[in-house]
């Protein structure tokens, strides 16, 4: 694969503040050790190549000191350089780091658009990719026209990581990837906002990124949001969110080159977007894991059943401002798919209200053999998950009424996400108080019909 982007010379230098300067308010930093390593498109190059296949890097380098490193650097992580001229000095990024916490960073070189004209060699490797990722940092790269022209002509499937001051994305393009905050910047941009800034978390980086999808005529537009994951908008209209694993600490930093080399890497294999994009997040939040400084949070207390544990749950958080998410079905004989859907659902928001479906409910939709567990029984069991804060049973064979009490930011389903993907019967019901509905990621494998029928199986 390529990627094609500005590169920068990151330098961390760590060290302890034991004093203050005596002709300035400000510490003194006493360095102990200093790391040099790419970053930028670099970076994202080096996490492609270790995320598997051969990597070439089409970037700009200066005939500088700075320039020579990142070439040894790149060459020694097994990426391969094909390298425009640039005028001036190599862009350096330097963080001055006390005991892991960053004091100060200093960014040096690089002027915006000092970039020459592109080899044969570059554009020939664009030709010949098997996938391209654009990682623009917003220094003038990706406007060489050349390379433009080239990456608009590109069969292979692009992913466009985008930068506020850089150029919108080639028409067409198979994926792109930007941050919450690249998405309301970028989506305000040239419309009126107001199908972008209202509504809950969710439900703004859903029409951002279906407006920067229509914009860009791109097939999908995944927005990644830092310790919460990601959100995918592809074919249909409701958005595949895939929650990150709980990480609490670690050094975020480059987390969002890693998703956009990850998810290409898995492209360029063939992988399906959903599939991609929930590599992507388990290997964004795997580099973060690595630089972890404190264990795990605690394990939230169980929930209770009924609506007047419900009404407590939502007085709470709302008077907090915090997002109330819920989820339903039935749940009966509860198994690893249903937790692994309730767990994802949690990290969406501040509190879980598990809308569950009463017996007669069951009997209506499953038929009179069903449920197997009772109500009851189902909802105490829910209630004791440590990610669900509340359980309300329901009778109807929808969850419309409950959900037009509760009125819930987001309203969570787990199932595939595939190019026929339908709308969800909830979501026009969500839109009335400005609420999203989302699906998650399912466990493959898990059904309460398929142990039904391996436990009769079993009993012949």
């Amino acid at each position: 694969m390529v990627v094609v982007g500005d590169t920068l010379l990151d330098r961390d230098v760590d060290g302890a503040v034991e004093r203050l300067c005596p002709d300035a308010p400000a510490p003194v930093l006493n360095e102990r050790s200093a790391l040099e390593r790419p970053g930028g498109a670099g970076l994202a190059a080096v996490l492609a190549a270790r995320y598997g296949g051969d990597v070439v890097l089409v970037t700009a380098l200066a005939d500088d000191a700075g320039g020579a490193c990142l070439s040894e650097l790149l060459s020694a992580a097994g990426v391969k350089v094909y390298a425009l001229p640039m005028r001036g000095a190599t862009p350096e990024k330097v963080r001055l780091r006390a005991d892991g916490r960053v004091m100060l960073r200093l960014d040096r070189g690089g002027a915006p658009g000092a970039v020459g004209e592109a080899p044969d060699a570059a554009l020939a490797a664009l030709r010949d990719a098997t996938a391209i990722l654009v990682s623009d940092y917003g220094r003038g790269l990706v406007r060489q026209p050349d390379l433009r022209a080239a990456l608009g002509r590109a069969s292979a499937p692009v992913v466009w990581d985008p930068h506020p001051r850089g150029p919108a994305p080639v028409p067409g393009v198979r994926l792109a990837t930007p941050n919450e905050a690249e998405v309301r910047r970028l989506a305000s941009a040239g419309s009126s906002g107001s199908e972008v800034d209202g509504g809950s978390r969710i439900a703004v980086a859903t029409a951002g990124a279906q407006e920067l999808r229509r914009r860009w005529r791109a097939g999908a537009v995944a927005v990644t949001m830092g310790a919460d994951g990601a959100l995918l908008c592809h074919a249909g209209p409701t958005p595949l969110v895939v929650p990150a694993s709980v990480v609490d600490g670690g050094d975020a930093c480059g987390a969002g080159d890693s998703f956009a080399a990850a998810v290409t890497v898995a492209l360029a294999g063939g992988e399906l977007m959903s599939r991609a994009v929930e590599q992507a997040v388990r290997d964004a939040t795997a580099y973060v894991s690595s630089s972890l400084l404190s264990s795990s949070s605690p394990r939230p207390s169980p929930g209770g059943v009924g609506r007047d544990a419900a009404g407590e749950v939502l007085s709470r958080v709302r008077a907090a401002g915090g997002q109330v998410v819920a989820t339903g079905g039935c749940f009966d004989l509860l198994h690893a798919g249903h937790v692994a859907t309730l767990e994802a659902a949690r990290r969406l928001g501040d509190c879980l209200v598990v809308c569950l479906n009463s017996d007669a409910s069951v009997r209506g939709l499953k038929g009179p053999e069903r449920p197997v567990v009772g109500e009851a029984d189902r909802a105490r069991l829910l209630a004791a998950l440590g990610c669900v804060d509340a359980v309300v049973v329901f009778d109807e064979s929808t969850p419309e009424a409950v959900l037009t009490w509760l009125r819930p930011d987001v309203w969570v389903k787990g199932g595939d996400y595939g190019s026929d993907a339908a709308e969800l019967p909830e979501a026009d019901l969500m839109r009335r108080w400005g609420g999203q509905a989302v699906l998650v990621p399912y466990l493959d494998g898990r059904s309460t019909s398929t142990m039904i029928a391996a436990a009769r199986e079993g009993a012949r």
